[in-house]
């Protein structure tokens, strides 16, 4: 009889150490780091670009990147038609988790430590001018005047965007206990989970003021058709009596506004801005009221909520704000960041010279 052909056994699939460093790095940006949901999505698309790349390179381990190979993963991606600012964040990416690796010994050294990438182009951003807004918020005005409680909650979201200069994804986490109607203030949790207290002005207050009355009881009670915008909530400390010795109109108004916010902050739902079916309003609701209204003002730029937070900014400095102050208004955590809507301020003061200046 023939001997028995003895079979090899089965080589094991290496195991895929860089996948799971990545896996490990995005755990870190969000449980230590507390990156939002969106940026640690960034970090691990970006990174799982990386991965595809060192594969073709057959280098699956981390300690095997090296800085000619983060180079040539930039040069493709430029090749391939990428915006600086894509290149530029791919090389960030790269940077973040190759210095984690080198901390945690995933790595002996750093390999893009030397990594450089083109500065990412700044277009100036879009800014609606004072007589603009002023026929938005007008416009706005008038629709609140008639039955329909959403109008109310839309004027009072432009007019909180605008007053406070607030990112959207901050408009739409509000609940009722957020806003002080008394202070008139409102208390969000920006990029990090940082929390910080922003004030909003006279006209603002009024809008929310009248939202809190007779808007939002109405969306809470009733699902509503259609969502022009998107749901969050904010409120004031309740304040049931004007002190002692302060009785009189301000005193009147401040007590009806604590307790407005108080009875508002007391229904089963706690977002400030209500869509339909009584659920907290959305991100894509607000994008598309703001888009909406600014689809006829002329202007180049996305024509979304942003436009409204840089303008905000920009009218701040033109009116003589201090940069620090509008960075900390704003949440930048980089003055940098802010130093942007300067560049816009002055673009703009060039812009009126040509235009009225006889010899410009």
């Amino acid at each position: 009889m023939p001997e028995s052909v003895r079979v090899p056994p089965p080589v094991p699939a290496p195991v895929h150490l860089l996948d799971a460093s990545v896996d490990d790095f995005v755990v870190y940006l969000a449980v230590e780091r507390g990156f939002s949901v969106h940026t640690v999505r960034a970090y691990r698309t970006d990174l799982a670009g990386l991965i595809a790349f060192a594969e073709t390179r057959s280098v699956i381990d981390p300690a095997a990147l090296s800085l000619d190979l983060l180079r040539d993963w930039l040069w493709v991606g430029t090749q391939s038609g990428l915006a600086r600012a894509t290149i530029a964040r791919r090389s960030a990416s790269a940077r973040s988790f190759t210095a984690w690796l080198a901390r945690t010994g995933g790595s002996a050294t750093d390999p893009a430590v030397r990594l450089r990438s083109p500065k990412p182009g700044r277009p100036l951003p879009r800014v609606i001018n004072h007589t603009q807004m002023q026929e938005l918020l007008t416009h706005l005005e008038l629709r609140a005047a008639g039955p329909d409680p959403a109008a109310l909650r839309d004027l009072a979201i432009v007019e909180l965007l605008y007053a406070s200069g607030l990112r959207v994804s901050e408009l739409v986490g509000l609940d009722v206990t957020d806003v002080d109607l008394h202070r008139l203030t409102v208390r969000v949790t920006g990029k990090g989970s940082k929390e910080r207290v922003v004030p909003f002005g006279v006209p603002a207050q009024h809008a929310i003021l009248a939202y809190l009355e007779r808007g939002r009881p109405r969306l809470v009670e009733t699902a509503a058709p259609a969502e022009t915008a998107a749901p969050a909530e904010t409120a004031a400390p309740a304040e049931t009596a004007a002190p002692a010795g302060t009785a009189g109109p301000a005193a009147e108004n401040r007590a009806h506004a604590a307790r407005t916010a108080a009875e508002n902050a007391a229904t089963p739902v706690s977002a400030l801005f209500l869509g339909a079916r009584r659920q907290r309003l959305g991100v894509r609701a607000v994008y598309r009221l703001v888009a909406t209204l600014l689809a006829d003002v002329p202007g180049n730029g996305p024509a979304g909520p942003h436009a409204l937070r840089h303008t905000a900014a920009t009218h701040l400095l033109d009116g003589g704000a201090d940069l620090r102050a509008v960075q900390e208004l704003l949440g930048h955590s980089s003055l940098g960041t802010t130093q942007i809507y300067t560049h816009v301020s002055a673009e703009r003061l060039k812009q009126s010279y040509r235009t009225a200046h006889p010899r410009a």
